[in-house]
């Protein structure tokens, strides 16, 4: 089956797999607190404005994860304190869902103190409190359902999201709450204080 772009949010730790069928030469790349989908070094050009993107952020003890553009505004949101929940469904009804041939959905959650996931379609806006592992995608599995998801680290998040039985995996990111960090930790390019992040890219 193929879904397209997909997170999973739950209470501590989520993830997001690029999927693609038109635009497979992507990849994931860390950069400090925020992790972005980029074309590889052999892509073709393009002038596609959903190829590129931060599809991961964190803000203080709140981590992003989405699909495209709306990473950035509802993390800017949070900084300026706004809940998570009013952060992610004030950003997704304003962008709305993608103008491509497809009317692609945006999806994006929250994980923090309370975690949120969402979608916006060209027929819904859809935010809910996540409890559980939950799932949403933007083909197929566009309305948020619960979903196995036994990991327990940002690595096995980014592994297991990628190796999900979903047709046309291209990258994957793993984000998990570092609440049981200490001072003398080593911290690496992939790690913000309150969570971590790790990257697959199929190599």
């Amino acid at each position: 089956m193929y879904i397209g772009r997909f997170i999973v949010i739950g209470p501590e730790i989520g993830a997001y797999r690029v999927s693609s069928r038109s635009f497979p030469n992507r990849k994931a790349v860390a950069r400090d607190d925020a992790v972005t989908i980029a074309p590889t070094e052999d892509a073709p050009e393009t002038d596609n404005p959903y190829i590129s993107y931060n599809c991961a952020r964190t803000v203080g003890d709140t981590a992003v994860i989405g699909n495209g553009s709306q990473v950035d505004p509802i993390a800017e949101k949070l900084e300026l304190g706004y809940p998570a929940r009013d952060a992610l469904a004030e950003t997704l009804l304003a962008l709305d869902y993608e103008k491509d041939d497809y009317d692609t959905p945006r999806i994006a959650g929250t994980i923090g103190e309370e975690s949120y996931i969402g979608i916006v379609r060209r027929d819904a806006l859809l935010v809910e409190r996540v409890t559980e592992s939950t799932l949403v995608a933007t083909y197929e599995k566009d309305t948020p359902e619960s979903f196995a998801f036994r990991v327990e680290n940002a690595e096995e998040a980014a592994d297991a999201a990628y190796g999900l039985d979903f047709e046309h995996p291209v990258c994957a990111v793993g984000v998990t709450r570092n609440d049981a960090k200490t001072d003398d930790t080593k911290m690496d390019d992939t790690d913000s204080n309150a969570f971590s992040f790790a990257i697959e890219n199929g190599n």
